[in-house]
């Protein structure tokens, strides 16, 4: 019996990382992510990973194991939960942020997690599953060792070599070389920055860039992050202590996460030195700092309400710095850009990832991934996380390390790649869909909705309406027309009778009996549809309803 390898997110994407690992009658599932909206993904919180062949064999699940504590690879955890409520593992620092998530979902009393210690055995039918140390943009970051009968898999999560991180605790270079040692049948790897020569920075140069804006800052300094970016808020914490600032926190996520992270000692701060938002008035500027959220434009952000004037206790002034600590997710590149020019507009100096050193990526470049690769020598490898071109990066860097071109595998999501001892192949391919959250309404979506919401952003809206009798058949109000968003509609009066007279012209074919109500409807609107396209050359949304009186 071999192993089943399936990738259900996390490919030719970023985000949404989830992979299914399965051997006989069992699965275990590494990360349960979302993915952020697109430009293209109108009216979307976030995206989720399609999880219906683990539904279809939810007998078979037997654990979730989870990397580390980013959305991109926990967010999707309270949409998992409700149908496939199985033992989650982690970290602690991991762990309690899932906690905080499942909470706000009302699921934590329905569910376990439980928390792992690096290199710790943990036996699940066949599997034996152990947590290695890894480096990354928030601590206790992991990899995952999968031992299993026909061999040793080896998941990286997302990873940097980091000789002098924040929390001074490197990957575990001990546990890569045991597993090198053993030999390591297949390595999935990360490969988000596999495009990117030379290696990554140290989080420390981070940390030397924000204290140099805040000792030199002369009034109130605002820096927005993510919430989970636990390291990136000890750094500021410690600058704004060192420079006799006191720190107040806005945004309900980085409250909590920074509650949390305190209670459970991943974020020192002397207690003193933490402040209430609606106290920061009371001291002078030039001693305060501001925690916000909204590092990536999301618009119901602290930081993005503050650039519009919209925030409830800060009004951005002349004078102020604003740090942005984060570089935009692809896909929201636009709404970071107009944040920030927003923050200019209003006075403020900003620094951003594109003018300074506040920013470095927590992920592994070139150089990074060839070490991983030459330390491991796979037989098998995967590369995973990223688009398409980042896993053909990976792909290439492992060929020119030694691996067998045949033994690499660019996946994509649903493929089912079966591999033992020996041999390696797709054998199958699952069919996935994006599944959509938008408030507490979860869809997938063929292309319709999506497809209508995109046509009547660009396009606008018509809406014909009449009234007609049917006993007998007669014209009781004659045809409206009313738009949104179409320009010649607001212009030009001409159309607007050119469509009351076509839509007469069938309402008259009716009451004469030479059309029924079903052929009524239909050949109006691709009437209509006909001749708004030949007089503007647009194709709105146009909507007849015509309302029957009996």
């Amino acid at each position: 019996m071999s192993i089943r390898i399936i990738p259900l997110g996390g490919l030719d994407e970023i985000g949404k990382n989830i992979l299914a690992i399965e051997y006989k009658n069992q699965i275990i599932v590494i990360d349960a992510g979302l993915k952020f909206p697109n430009e293209q993904s109108l009216g979307v919180d976030f995206i989720i990973p399609d999880i219906s062949y683990l539904i279809k064999n939810k007998k078979k699940v037997k654990a979730i194991f989870i990397t580390h504590g980013h959305e991109d690879h926990i967010g999707a955890l309270p949409y998992i939960i409700p149908h496939i409520n199985v033992p989650i593992y982690s970290s602690k620092l991991t762990g309690n942020l899932i906690n905080v998530k499942l909470k706000d979902a009302k699921l934590l009393s329905e569910s376990k997690v439980n928390f792992v210690e690096p290199r710790k055995s943990i036996k699940i039918g066949k599997f034996s599953i152990e947590f290695f140390r890894v480096c990354h943009s928030i601590p206790d970051a992991m990899g995952i060792a999968v031992r299993t009968p026909d061999g040793l898999i080896i998941h990286t999560g997302d990873f940097k070599i980091d000789h002098t991180p924040v929390d001074n605790k490197i990957i575990d270079f001990q546990a890569l070389s045991e597993y090198a040692s053993e030999g390591v049948l297949l390595l999935c790897s990360d490969s988000t920055y596999a495009e990117v020569s030379g290696y990554t920075p140290s989080e420390k140069v981070v940390g030397e860039t924000l204290d140099r804006i805040i000792s030199t800052s002369k009034s109130r300094i605002i820096v927005a992050t993510f919430a989970s970016q636990i390291s990136r808020v000890q750094q500021v914490i410690n600058s704004a202590v060192k420079n006799s600032r006191k720190i107040a926190i806005t945004g309900r996520s980085m409250m909590k996460n920074i509650t949390m992270a305190t209670n459970t000692r991943y974020i020192n701060a002397p207690k003193e030195s933490i402040i209430s938002i609606k106290k920061i008035k009371e001291i002078p500027k030039n001693e305060t700092l501001i925690l916000a959220t909204g590092a990536q434009g999301e618009p119901t952000s602290a930081l993005v309400k503050m650039s519009k004037n919209q925030h409830n206790e800060i009004n951005i002034e002349k004078k102020d710095t604003i740090i942005i600590s984060a570089s935009p997710i692809p896909g929201n590149e636009t709404l970071v850009s107009k944040t920030i020019d927003n923050l200019f507009k209003l006075g403020a100096e900003v620094f951003h990832s594109k003018t300074s050193f506040v920013h470095v990526h927590g992920h592994a470049s070139q150089e990074e991934l060839k070490l991983m690769l030459n330390l491991l020598k796979p037989k098998f490898f995967i590369p995973i996380h990223g688009e398409f071109r980042h896993l053909y990066a990976h792909g290439k860097l492992a060929y020119e390390s030694g691996i067998e071109k045949s033994n690499i595998f660019l996946l994509n999501n649903g493929d089912v790649l079966d591999v033992n001892n020996q041999t390696g192949q797709i054998v199958d391919s699952i069919p996935q869909n994006e599944i959509f959250v938008n408030g507490n309404s979860i869809w997938q979506d063929p292309g319709n909705i999506m497809n209508e919401r995109i046509n009547l952003s660009k396009n606008g809206i018509i809406i014909l309406s009449a009234t007609i009798g049917t006993n007998p058949p007669s014209i009781i109000s004659n045809p409206k027309i009313s738009s949104m968003g179409v320009v010649d509609f607001y212009q030009n009066n001409k159309i607007t009778e050119m469509l009351k007279s076509n839509a007469q012209t069938y309402l008259e074919k009716y009451i004469s009996n030479e059309i029924d109500l079903d052929t009524l409807n239909i050949e109006l609107e691709s009437s209509l549809v006909k001749l708004v396209y030949k007089q503007t050359f647009q194709k709105p949304k146009i909507l007849v309803e015509i309302n029957i009186k009996k």
